[in-house]
């Protein structure tokens, strides 16, 4: 069982299982990463004796060793999920550390973020005031463009001419 648990782990990367599978699979497995760190015909042989599963070990030895050469140990990470609905039993997420793509992404951002002043969050509000200050002034001058051409539309009847006369006017300058 646990040999079939280390081959679902090197192929997926994680896997969920109970949390006494999980520890007890933790023992089992870590010892043939370290193997894989040598890549010679033996340690390939002897990780095969282990899993027995010929694509486990070409991943182990192609793409999970180069990626953990230089980690001392400590090659997979459990992370409880609760208990499962059936049995109660405490369940969990086993995984390689070097393969999680969410916290590697989050130690990078926490790294390269900065300390702010203080200084700088006064001038980002004052900024932030004058802003919404200008803004109902734009929605006003927008506004009143409309209300103008409304009147003129209404009291246009079709009798005015381009110069904005109405024919009776034309008429009496005649």
């Amino acid at each position: 069982m646990l040999a079939n648990m280390a081959s679902s782990l090197i192929l997926h990367k994680r896997i969920t299982t109970t949390t006494a599978k999980a520890k007890a699979l933790r023992t089992y497995v870590e010892p043939l990463i370290t193997k894989s760190k040598e890549d010679s015909t033996h340690s390939r042989r002897e990780v095969f004796s282990i899993l027995k599963d010929k694509k486990a070990v070409a991943e182990l030895f192609r793409e999970i060793s180069p990626k953990i050469a230089d980690r001392p140990g400590g090659y997979t990470r459990i992370l409880k999920t609760g208990n499962r609905i059936g049995d109660n039993a405490e369940m969990c997420i086993m995984e390689l550390v070097d393969y999680n793509e969410n916290m590697l992404g989050t130690a990078e951002t926490t790294k390269t973020k900065g300390r702010r002043r203080r200084s700088s969050s006064k001038k980002k509000s004052e900024a932030d005031d004058s802003q919404k200050k200008s803004a109902p002034e734009a929605k006003k001058t927008a506004k009143e463009p409309v209300a103008e051409e409304q009147p003129e539309a209404e009291n246009n009847t079709g009798n005015e001419t381009a110069t904005g006369e109405t024919e009776e006017t034309q008429e009496d300058s005649k």
